[in-house]
């Protein structure tokens, strides 16, 4: 399964954040598990569609995906006159800007001096973390065996006993849970406000989530690294002067990558189909053993 919905489950995943920080005015730990919750049930949905009418789910989560943007910004937007929406800056209220919506911004614990930035969280430390969990849960838990086995082959999963279809809407749940919670990381940093006027196109997050799976291997440690590599050319690209580099440079090297990554995995396979065949030959070729060797167990 691939999921392509990340853009939309990262947009219910702000709108969550954001929801809970202005209107509710919650603290930030539970507008960041609010944010989770609304990403895992809009990936559901797709997977729901996968499991029990067995529709692409590429096709759903691209559908949701626009679904999900323009709800949001209905929701936020209201014709100008929506309770989150600040219409002098068009765009969401600043939780900077007021004491009592500053208690839903993710803490610094001094990074912020540290950087001398006024946006550095702890939330870089909070993804890394959700990151080892995962890999956690996947290699060294029944339910990851689980999961992992209906990838694999839900088929044999079936055979073995698994509950396929279980396990194909939890796996896009948590994808859409992983994405919710990023941009609960995201808007409650204050890195940015939500401007539901200019948000017309999808998140960008969304996709370059898949270029970093991509480039790690889909291994969740390596998504920390390659997260870092990617996020590095994304935004050193944008500091390029453009009077001698076009600002698509930082997107070029990214593909590139990409379609390295892509190859590496091909010329793997191949590889590995190419000496697996020669070991088959040359075990077949072999001289059996003599008679009296077996006997005597040699």
């Amino acid at each position: 399964m691939f999921n392509i919905g990340a853009s939309g489950q990262y947009t219910l995943g702000a709108f969550g954040a954001l929801y809970c920080a202005i209107m509710l005015k919650l603290p930030w730990f539970v507008c960041l598990l609010v944010a989770t919750i609304l990403g895992g049930i809009w990936g559901a949905i797709p997977g729901f569609f996968k499991a029990y009418f067995n529709i692409n789910e590429v096709i759903t989560s691209i559908m949701f995906n626009w679904i999900g943007l323009y709800l949001v910004n209905e929701l936020i937007y209201q014709n100008g006159t929506g309770p989150m929406y600040d219409v002098r800056n068009t765009r969401t209220l600043n939780l900077g800007k007021s004491a009592e919506l500053s208690k839903a911004l993710i803490p610094d614990f001094g990074l912020n001096k540290m950087f001398q930035t006024n946006s550095t969280t702890i939330a870089i430390f909070l993804a890394a973390a959700v990151a080892v969990l995962i890999w956690v849960i996947l290699n060294k838990t029944t339910f990851g065996y689980e999961l992992k086995a209906v990838g694999l082959n839900k088929s044999a999963a079936r055979y073995a006993g698994i509950n396929e279809k279980k396990n194909i809407i939890l796996s896009m749940a948590i994808a859409g849970a992983l994405a919710g919670f990023g941009a609960g990381l995201y808007y409650l940093s204050n890195v940015s406000q939500w401007n539901p006027l200019n948000s017309t196109s999808l998140p960008a997050m969304g996709f370059n989530g898949i270029s970093v799976a991509l480039l790690a291997s889909s291994n969740p440690i390596g998504t920390i690294f390659s997260a870092l590599f990617i996020s590095h050319i994304s935004v050193g690209g944008s500091f390029l002067s453009t009077k001698y580099y076009p600002t698509e440079i930082s997107d070029l090297i990214s593909g590139i990558i990409i379609y390295l990554c892509a190859f590496s995995m091909l010329f793997r396979g191949k590889i590995h189909a190419l000496l697996f065949k020669n070991a088959d030959k040359t075990n077949v070729n072999a001289e059996p053993a003599p008679a009296e060797n077996k006997k005597e167990g040699k």
